[in-house]
């Protein structure tokens, strides 16, 4: 049985009706991009993850540079992680990454290949948590499952007139009315829909109100609260400053590997790291190099400043050219690297700012 809804809200007593107002409009309005265009699985899923906390822009790019590269599951399940991490970089959340390559190695050797339909059986896939299920489920198979992400949130709160914060204390509530309106067929369209709905015309900020086509069901447009839910969260931004070391032996430059566990895992980088409370930044440059690769600095020479955003904070990177007074040892996580190899090594987008800074002005 159904879950009942609410009496005071507006939405209809035959759900089919919100479902179909809603689909209709999708089918007229919506944007036209590369994975509407196919029900492969496979770039469904891709697409999937890669717009998990990424933005429609961004994502279209690497989308279409992933299926070059990786055309189907055989090839990702395949391709060695350090050349699936490079085609990710500048996505960032490199976890995501790290849970394809499990997943598809998973599917070739335990499913023949094929994204499995059960939801059970898929949820226990390294990356698919229940958004992760129920959107390439539903849009790729016709499964009736209900996807709840930051947008179907906020258009659901909206029209339930429901108080708070927009975040997961609100999902059953949500997943209470997405299971009344949600229709037998076609609920990849409908759940697209709900996701489109909030990205073009019920935006967190001005919302356009006169162009939805549900806005006849909307108790906090009834109410004039529409724009005043959800209650918006303060975003605190953390600001760290590092020092990064350029390293130099004729023309190769020492590049490490971050460990296999925690932020940006397994991505090659610079040496280098924060600078502690009270430390100048020549202080910090030593410190760092004595304890990650157990070297003395002998002299170095500031080089420039690189600014890089993250999701939570923001990082400052001091770039020095440093000489050591002898060379780090080398193991399978530590290389001198050519220039014309760089593009060979997964990096962090802070790293890879600081080489086309530091070869487009300094030419070292």
């Amino acid at each position: 049985m159904k879950p009942s809804m609410n009496k005071k809200n507006v939405i209809p007593a035959k759900a089919g009706i919100f479902s179909s107002d809603l689909t209709r409009w999708y089918h007229l309005h919506k944007r036209d991009l590369p994975w509407r265009r196919t029900k492969d699985p496979y770039k469904i899923w891709i697409s999937e993850i890669m717009l998990q906390q990424t933005t429609v822009n961004t994502v279209i790019n690497f989308y279409d540079r992933w299926l070059e590269s990786f055309p189907t599951i055989h090839h990702l399940a395949k391709a060695p992680l350090q050349v699936v991490l490079k085609q990710w970089q500048g996505l960032g959340y490199y976890n995501r990454a790290r849970n394809l390559h499990k997943a598809a190695f998973s599917i070739i050797s335990e499913h023949h290949g094929v994204l499995p339909r059960d939801p059970l059986v898929i949820r226990s896939l390294p990356g698919f948590g229940p958004y992760t299920t129920g959107s390439v489920l539903s849009i790729a198979y016709d499964i009736p499952l209900t996807i709840i992400d930051a947008n179907v949130r906020r258009v659901v709160m909206r029209l339930l007139s429901l108080s708070g914060f927009a975040d997961t204390k609100q999902d059953a509530k949500i997943n209470e009315f997405l299971l009344e309106v949600l229709p037998q067929k076609n609920v990849g369209d409908f759940n697209q829909a709900l996701m489109e709905l909030g990205a073009l015309v019920c935006r967190t900020q001005e919302p356009l109100c006169i162009d939805c086509p549900v806005k006849k069901y909307c108790l906090g447009l009834r109410q004039g609260k529409q724009e005043m839910i959800p209650q918006p969260k303060k975003k605190i931004i953390k600001e760290i400053h590092a020092v990064i070391a350029i390293i130099k032996k004729d023309n190769r430059f020492f590049l490490q590997k971050r460990s296999s566990n925690g932020l940006m895992a397994d991505l090659w980088e610079f040496p280098g790291g924060k600078i502690e409370k009270g430390e100048a930044k020549q202080e910090a440059l030593g410190r760092e190099l004595k304890e990650e690769l157990d070297v003395e600095l002998e002299k170095s020479e500031y080089l420039f400043d690189v600014k890089h955003f993250y999701t939570q904070f923001k990082v400052n990177l001091s770039v020095f050219l440093s000489t050591l007074k002898e060379h780090p040892k080398l193991n399978k996580d530590r290389r001198w690297v050519l220039p014309k190899d760089f593009s060979k090594y997964p990096m962090p987008s802070g790293s890879a700012k600081i080489i086309e800074k530091l070869f487009d002005k300094h030419r070292l």
